[in-house]
């Protein structure tokens, strides 16, 4: 394998962790700041909004500095952060340091989807990118069960600091391993920013924005759903999260194969169908806990096909604003996370069961997969 989309995966792998850690820990962050677990839940969307702000403002900034260049500095961002996170003392100060801890997550994924492709076998593009999100997929997979239970039993300083030596880790990867790619040429900001006066631009952000959100209106009450409607053994949650990171691991390399052999286009607008129909069968056999198990695998790797190829997507629509674009991309991926979980809750908040977001998942996956068939017709005509 390619030593630098290892590198680049070390990214992922931290950025995964930091990301998704967050969640298994929220009571002992509430317990250390002394707020309540929703209070301390606000962690979680500060970082979200740290991305989407972070992503398309650092990419387009940066974008005159060797791509190699970019991704050190932003490592050595994602370390300074974390590192002082660990060090918060007041939840003012935490909530601060989530917010700018955050903002090299997507200008780096963005950034290294253009370095992997660049480096990629002519033909094999998205699988390059696909190996890069093999960090963030063995995050859900090992890191943040891990992060969990070192946060539980000892202190949530703790994996965090992991995590901040992670990034130190992946600096040091990219020095050795990434070779000197050269900077753009004469590609200002304001001709990167001509790339979003372009209807194929806004179509692609409401596509990722909508239809990722199928996967985490799913993903968002995935324990309560197991525990309430499925009637889980709550010492199985484990398990069932273990898997939908395997899932979400095998996914995202099937996803990158798909779509070298099938087109990106395809792909996608074949991943959100699968997913609505995976959803759907969710709800439908929530009686079983046998079915709860397999479908919780097989939605976990459907929902994960879609990743990669439609960082490709980006990166081929976006001439001389390639990392603009890419990393546009990323923030969409958390106003997705954001939209799901919001447009989820509706029907729990109006006294449907813990089954129902399954429901509006669908609903999302499916305006997901029309818009990247409408897509497909846009770029036929083209």
């Amino acid at each position: 394998m390619n030593k630098s989309l290892v590198a680049l995966a070390f990214g992922g792998l931290a950025i995964g962790m930091t990301e998704f850690a967050m969640m298994g820990l929220l009571p002992e962050f509430a317990k250390y700041f002394e707020v309540e677990e929703y209070q301390a839940g606000y962690l979680i969307a500060i970082y979200a909004l740290g991305v989407v702000i972070g992503a398309p403002i650092l990419a387009m900034l940066s974008n005159k500095f060797p791509p190699k260049r970019i991704l050190m500095t932003l490592m050595l961002l994602f370390f300074g952060f974390h590192t002082l996170f660990t060090l918060s003392t007041t939840f003012e100060v935490a909530f601060a340091l989530r917010f700018l801890s955050g903002l090299p997550h997507g200008a780096f994924f963005g950034v290294g989807s253009v370095v992997a492709t660049t480096m990629a076998v002519p033909g094999k593009e998205t699988r390059a990118i696909a190996i890069m999100f093999t960090g963030l997929t063995l995050a859900n997979l090992v890191g943040v069960p891990l992060a969990t239970y070192l946060g539980q039993f000892y202190s949530w300083q703790i994996p965090y600091l992991v995590i901040a030596g992670l990034g130190l880790v992946t600096f040091y990867t990219l020095y050795r391993w990434v070779p000197a790619i050269p900077a753009a040429k004469d590609n200002s900001v304001k001709k990167q920013l001509q790339y979003f006066k372009t209807p194929r631009a806004w179509l692609l952000i409401i596509l990722i924005s909508i239809g990722t959100g199928g996967l985490f209106a799913w993903l968002s009450y995935i324990a309560p759903f197991m525990l309430q409607e499925v009637k889980l053994n709550p010492s199985r949650l484990p398990f069932i999260m273990i898997l939908v990171g395997l899932g979400m691991f095998l996914g995202n390399l099937l996803g990158g194969r798909l779509a070298d052999a099938i087109t990106a286009t395809r792909t996608v607008i074949l991943g959100f169908f699968s997913m609505a129909v995976c959803l759907l069968l969710v709800y439908f056999l929530q009686e079983s806990v046998t079915m709860a198990y397999i479908m919780t695998f097989v939605t976990g790797l459907i929902a994960f096909t879609i990743g990669s190829p439609l960082q490709t997507i980006l990166i081929k629509s976006a001439k001389n604003a390639e990392m603009l674009a890419a990393s546009a991309g990323q923030a969409c991926f958390n106003i997705g996370n954001t939209l799901g979980a919001f447009l989820g809750g509706l029907p729990i908040a109006y006294g449907f069961s813990y089954a129902s977001p399954l429901l509006v998942g669908v609903c999302l996956a499916l305006s997901g997969s029309s818009l990247a068939l409408y897509l497909s017709f846009v770029q036929k005509r083209d």
